[in-house]
């Protein structure tokens, strides 16, 4: 994994605690957003822990960055306690999770697992401020079919396209429509979002 903060106190900290991990191998630094989306595209890391605030580059700019660049790495949030304005552009720019820098290690830990399995991971603190604020219109879950309920949960799992159709005995074509379908009917502009919108309203994950 990659570490994206500005404070070197920061960096030095997450990399003594994560390497005695033995499932999670630190494979470098950066100290802002610039510098962390080279790293990332030099590095292909599995997953990038990511500051919110920094110079230059911030942390949401550099998420749009990685996506543009159809980078692969499941980026994590990990930011202060105060900055709850910064959740939804976060997640719409491709944040995978979002916690904050108060969370206990071993949690922080746990989170970095869940969102390399392919999880979306909130913070309860995060998902609490999330849904105090305005997400489109989102027309309910009463508007999708069954099938599409199906569909979202295994979304909301973290599932592939390739993995869903197998699981529901489809083809990737058709997984692809429910997905679009979704999508239009809860006005949501992707898989990360509708997996969030899942999780939030018990469907799935």
């Amino acid at each position: 994994m990659l570490l994206v903060d500005d404070h070197q106190v920061v960096r030095r900290g997450l990399r003594t605690f994560l390497q005695v991990q033995d499932d999670i191998e630190v494979v470098g630094e950066a100290a802002d957003g610039e510098e962390g989306v080279a790293r990332a595209e030099e590095l292909r890391p599995d997953v990038v822990l990511m500051d919110v605030k920094m110079p230059g580059l911030d942390g949401i700019e550099a998420l749009r960055t990685l996506r543009d660049l159809d980078n692969p790495a499941r980026v994590l949030v990990v930011t202060s306690f105060t900055e709850k304005r910064t959740v939804v552009p976060a997640l719409r720019a491709g944040a995978a999770g979002y916690v904050y820098k108060d969370v206990d290690p071993e949690a922080l830990a746990r989170a970095i697992r869940s969102v390399h399995s392919g999880h979306v991971l909130l913070q309860p603190e995060v998902a609490l401020a999330l849904l105090s604020q305005e997400e489109g219109g989102g027309q309910g879950r009463g508007s999708l079919t069954e099938r599409e309920r199906e569909v979202l949960a295994l979304i909301a799992d973290g599932r592939s396209n390739r993995e869903i159709a197998r699981a529901l005995v489809l083809s990737e074509k058709t997984v692809k429509t429910h997905v679009s379908n979704i999508l239009m009917k809860l006005d949501l502009s992707d898989r990360t979002q509708a997996a969030l919108w899942a999780v939030r309203h018990g469907i799935g994950a």
